[in-house]
């Protein structure tokens, strides 16, 4: 199993966006030890944003190459996405602009867009410090995990796997909870797998 492990926080070891991706990961090695595991800091290696490159050999453009073909090349991709000002992180962004691309993971035809990524397990870890989910309140600011799911649709792969951590921000003892439930979701992700 190829595993592309993403992590895209800025908060470095605070972050519990990464502290749920290496669990994550720890487990599926654990179901799977001879998986090959590529990982990416986003935030410590910041791709630049995406500009339209016409040389191929432009260090961006052979960057962004590489991050697509790993991509491509990925069984299980998994996500550590904190939630920044209600949407995703810039550092996020700038990876998905470089694997949604035209004629490799999604195609236009007669009938619409038609994605070719699919038959990958996507598995985000996404934290909040407040609780967006559906049916609170603030659920519609939630622009991370609807965008997410609208991005990897579009390339094919409709069934994204969330481990999710509300409420972070709240208090000790909330996220305690929070970090509680996602360990457990974690471990019912990786049983379902095995």
């Amino acid at each position: 199993m190829k595993l592309l492990h993403i992590d895209s926080s800025a908060l470095g070891g605070y972050s519990v966006s990464r502290q749920l991706t290496a669990d994550i990961v720890a487990e599926l090695k654990r179901t799977t030890p001879d998986a090959n595991v590529h990982y990416h800091d986003l935030a410590a290696q910041p791709l630049p944003h995406w500009t339209p490159v016409a040389d191929a050999s432009d260090p961006a453009a052979v960057l962004g190459t590489e991050m697509l073909e790993e991509f491509l090349a990925a069984d299980v991709v998994v996500i550590g996405a904190p939630m920044y000002n209600f949407a995703i992180s810039s550092q996020l962004k700038a990876w998905l602009d470089r694997i949604l691309v035209a004629g490799k993971t999604f195609r236009y035809t007669a009938n619409g867009p038609e994605g070719l990524a699919g038959g990958k397990r996507v598995i985000v870890a996404s934290s909040r410090g407040g609780v967006y989910g559906k049916d609170t309140p603030a659920a519609a600011m939630d622009f991370q995990e609807p965008y997410l799911r609208t991005a990897f649709a579009f390339i094919g792969i409709g069934d994204i796997e969330f481990v999710r951590a509300e409420g972070v921000a709240i208090g000790d003892e909330q996220k305690a909870a929070a970090l509680k439930s996602a360990h457990s979701t974690i471990e019912t992700l990786v049983a379902k797998a095995a």
